[in-house]
């Protein structure tokens, strides 16, 4: 209903109270058509810099090679900042700690907001992420840079970077969420801000510490923004909410 269907003299705080929007029923719909364009647009570069990292191919391997050994010589050299660094990526933007990020906003999600079908579509959405990364890490088999005085130490494969894309999963996520359900601006803006710095840093103290290629990194963000792409639309098309506009608007 909307305040031109209202009866007239009828209480306005009703009608403000009606159109109050539940954690899983937010105000407005994805624009569906502009997250598909922008889904193709990263599965096509997703794809495109996977194949030239399995191919080996000589361009990308001496950008990536020369980058490399540009920043290892900074973080030798800097060992202080590349402290800090090892702490930031170890103990702050994780995959572990961004698991755990996530999981409590699922456990709000569910048990304050009572929205459980959005709580279980980030859970999912956060595990699938990890599995296709770890798929393509177990497919692509890159090996991590080697340094004859490392300044830090990592395991797997290199192939998209673990933290770089979980970091844009989670962090992509969260802010669409608060975006999608109407949080305050100033909230809206902070978590954006802290997204980027999180999303941005913990790729390049990955590239800085030595323990990935620039592509990988790269590789990581694009496939996490993906994710990201995909959830969003698979969220618009299948959330209870459009099953019942779609059932509220049926003959």
């Amino acid at each position: 209903m909307t305040r031109r269907d209202w009866p007239p003299g009828a209480p306005v705080g009703e009608y403000r109270g009606m159109e109050t929007s539940s954690v899983d029923s937010p105000p407005r719909p994805p624009r569906s058509r502009a997250v598909l364009g922008t889904a193709w647009l990263l599965a096509l570069c997703s794809a495109l810099l996977t194949v030239l990292v399995a191919a080996e191919w000589g361009p990308l391997l001496a950008v990536d090679g020369d980058i490399s050994r540009t920043t290892h010589r900074w973080a030798v050299d800097e060992r202080g900042l590349t402290q800090t660094f090892r702490v930031l990526t170890d103990w702050v933007w994780d995959p572990l700690t961004m698991r755990l990020l996530c999981a409590v906003a699922v456990l709000w999600l569910g048990l304050r907001g009572g929205a459980w079908w959005t709580a279980v579509w980030l859970g999912l959405t956060v595990a699938l992420g990890t599995v296709v990364q770890q798929g393509l890490k177990a497919a692509v088999d890159r090996a991590r840079p080697v340094w004859p005085d490392p300044v830090d130490s990592a395991h797997y494969a290199a192939f998209p970077s673990g933290h770089a894309m979980t970091a844009t999963v989670v962090c992509g996520l969260l802010v669409w969420l608060l975006h999608r359900h109407g949080a305050a601006r100033a909230l809206r803006r902070a978590a954006l801000a802290v997204a980027v710095v999180s999303v941005a840093g913990v790729g390049l103290t990955r590239v800085w510490l030595g323990v990935h290629w620039p592509t990988d990194v790269l590789g990581g963000w694009l496939l996490g923004a993906l994710v990201v792409t995909v959830a969003v639309l698979a969220y618009g098309r299948w959330s209870p909410q459009r099953a019942g506009r779609v059932g509220a608007t049926a003959p």
